[in-house]
């Protein structure tokens, strides 16, 4: 949905309408704004700053109250008209209760006396910064997610993990509920400074034999390649968050490692002695249940218990039925900017229709349907080409595309096998599945040498594929 890269506006580079008319005060503000990386435009009396907002919208304003021309107080209701979303400052040398509490009541951000120190109005300013990111963080998310109760359950508790950035938290949900997202979200709600760094890997898309050094950073020489110091992931998010997507495809010899750094905040990178600590939050996700995971041996108790410290479920669509309209709105419009043509509209029927749909694959599936019927209309239509016929088709498609694989979770009946036997057991029979017999494929994702593999074989050989 939406640019995946981007969910709302980082407060970095800002607006700031400053109305004053004593030339001192007006130089000492613009100073401040542009050192809290504002930029400044300054109006010396009403009509002139009637112009600036006639023209442009601003972030911030700083308005004084008794200016050549007329009052900023009786200028302030154009003013939050033409900059609703805006905090608006008034600063006077002649305070009047009344008329701050009427503004205060009317959305006035703060009502500030002079003289007023540099160190106050910066104080002010960076305030007014979190208010902008606050209000980008809200609006961004209600517009991703959705106003269902189910999506307003989920960015409450986003909000509650975003009061304490340091805990780790783990997303659960099915593929195409908006994970990812929900990830970024949560980064953009903990921290205002937007240099704080998201970084997201995919940890299905690692090979093993590289995990460590992609996560911890190497030295040079510390394998077969490393001809340079290599920086990691963990490194490259200190001060922001640490996104570990499909957790789940972590080989088990190495989650052990991930466990590490969770439990203690400290790791090293490949090839050296000296500890690092990473300072930031960590967020994984999942579309498989873990404790099934652990059961079947291919995940780590002690893992799972160290991720889940605090959990956030992302429901499907189907749960979400009121979200489909709005949502089906919010994509058509950002796929008919991608495309670059003029955005047609829902028929009646076609809305009706995208709500009954129960998308198996999601949010995700939903798009796809989009797209496709996007590309399908003409430009001259004002009318989406959904086909409805193609829908029907899909849904079977689609959830057997959605559901999780299942395999067989026997083990031999004739030998008796210790818990730690059991797991590595069903770990290299689903590997091997997985990978075709493929001993190399297959020992690559388990994180071992092939002949390692071989050696263990030799005590199943019921699991050795009959042609290497």
């Amino acid at each position: 949905m939406a640019d995946d890269g981007n969910i709302g506006r980082r407060v970095g580079k800002f607006s700031c309408l400053v109305v004053d008319d004593d030339p001192a005060f007006a130089t000492m503000a613009a100073s401040v704004v542009r050192d809290a990386k504002g930029e400044p435009v300054i109006c010396n009396n009403l009509a002139s700053a009637q112009q600036a907002v006639a023209g442009r919208a601003f972030d911030v304003v700083l308005l004084d109250n008794h200016l050549p021309d007329g009052k900023g107080y009786d200028f302030f209701d154009h003013l939050a008209r033409r900059n609703p979303d805006a905090p608006i400052v008034m600063i006077t040398g002649m305070p009047d209760l009344g008329e701050a509490v009427s503004l205060t009541r009317n959305g006035l951000f703060e009502y500030l006396t002079k003289p007023l120190s540099v160190d106050a109005l910066s104080a002010c300013l960076a305030r007014a910064k979190l208010r902008l990111a606050t209000r980008d963080s809200d609006a961004a998310v209600t517009e991703l997610f959705g106003e269902s109760s189910a999506m307003r359950d989920v960015l409450h508790q986003l909000r509650q993990a975003a009061k304490h950035p340091a805990s780790t938290v783990l997303l659960t949900g099915e593929t195409g509920t908006g994970k990812d997202l929900a990830a970024r979200a949560l980064h953009q709600l903990s921290y205002v400074d937007a240099n704080a760094p998201f970084i997201a890997v995919n940890c299905a898309a690692v090979p093993a034999e590289m995990f460590e050094a992609e996560l911890f950073g190497a030295e040079r020489g510390a394998y077969t390649g490393a001809e340079k110091k290599r920086a990691g992931l963990v490194g490259a998010a200190a001060g922001g968050t640490l996104f570990l997507d499909e957790i789940a495809e972590v080989p088990l010899p190495l989650q052990a490692k991930l466990l590490r750094v969770l439990e203690s905040r400290e790791y090293r990178s490949l090839g050296s002695t000296e500890t690092q600590t990473f300072a930031g939050r960590f967020v994984a996700a999942t579309n498989k249940n873990l404790a099934d995971e652990v059961k079947a041996g291919r995940f780590r108790e002690d893992l799972l218990y160290r991720l889940d410290v605090f959990a956030v479920e992302l429901p499907p669509l189907r749960k979400r039925r009121a979200d489909i309209p709005g949502l089906a709105e919010l994509l058509l419009t950002q796929l008919a900017k991608k495309y670059s043509r003029a955005k047609p509209m829902f028929k009646a029927e076609d809305l009706n229709a995208l709500n009954a749909h129960d998308f198996p694959g999601n949010v995700r599936e939903l798009r796809n349907v989009i797209e496709r019927a996007l590309l399908r209309t003409e430009n001259e239509n004002k009318w989406l080409a959904l086909d409805l016929n193609w829908l029907q088709r899909a849904a079977p498609a689609a959830a057997a595309q959605a559901a999780p694989a299942t395999t067989s979770d026997s083990l031999p009946a004739d030998r008796q096998l210790t818990p730690i036997d059991a797991q590595e057991y069903r770990l290299i029979r689903d590997t091997l599945r997985e990978t075709h017999g493929g001993i190399r494929r297959a020992a690559t994702k388990l994180g071992m040498s092939p002949q390692a593999l071989l050696r263990r074989l030799e005590k199943w050989p019921e699991l050795r594929p009959e042609k290497e």
